[in-house]
């Protein structure tokens, strides 16, 4: 696992290398991070939990959620994505395939508060994974969740307001993915 914090967290080289939607919505100068985990889940039922991001943030939800706790049974229908729908309240949903990936860009209250910024979340096979798999074996039907965030980081103001946002990032998305992996291992068990 490539761990170069706050840019990478979980995610293996080959994750980092690979294009994602993202990567093209912000202009100007952009500063990328990755972040991956591994989930002892099928693919479809992974994609569902991250569909989930469209109900609540499943974050820290004392900060990101004013306080409500982010739901702990799927959402029916949460997976049928409309372009220009919501999700993590700040982001406007711009693209999809479903289940592999939904790629967002903040909305104007999201500019004035994050930025310019864009996110891909991809669910994909464990086997996809080709370089430096993870400590753990994976079990039989496991996925991964990669998530690429790009930010735009233009001037002075720019490139330090991206680093305080990646490390910022790292904190909630860390978090946000270690949740989603536990219900999605739960409903699969």
């Amino acid at each position: 696992m490539t761990m170069a914090l706050p840019l990478t967290w979980g995610a293996t080289p080959v994750e980092v290398r690979r294009p994602y939607a993202a990567d093209h919505l912000v202009d100007g100068t952009i500063l990328s991070m990755t972040r991956g985990i591994s989930v002892a889940a099928p693919v479809e039922l992974t994609w569902r939990w991250l569909c989930q991001i469209a109900v609540a943030p499943y974050s820290y939800d004392w900060i990101d959620n004013r306080g409500h706790k982010s739901p702990r049974f799927l959402t029916p229908g949460a997976d049928r994505l409309v372009l220009g729908q919501r999700m993590a309240v700040v982001f406007k949903l711009v693209a999809f395939d479903a289940p592999r990936h939904w790629t967002a860009v903040t909305t104007p209250a999201g500019r004035r508060l994050l930025g310019a910024v864009a996110v891909t979340y991809a669910v994909e096979p464990f086997e996809t994974v080709a370089a430096q798999p993870p400590q753990e074996p994976p079990a039989e039907h496991s996925s991964r969740i990669v998530c690429r965030i790009v930010v735009a980081q233009d001037g002075p103001v720019g490139w330090v307001w991206s680093r305080l946002l990646a490390w910022g990032d790292l904190v909630m998305m860390r978090k946000q993915l270690r949740t989603l992996k536990a219900l999605a291992e739960r409903d699969a068990s």
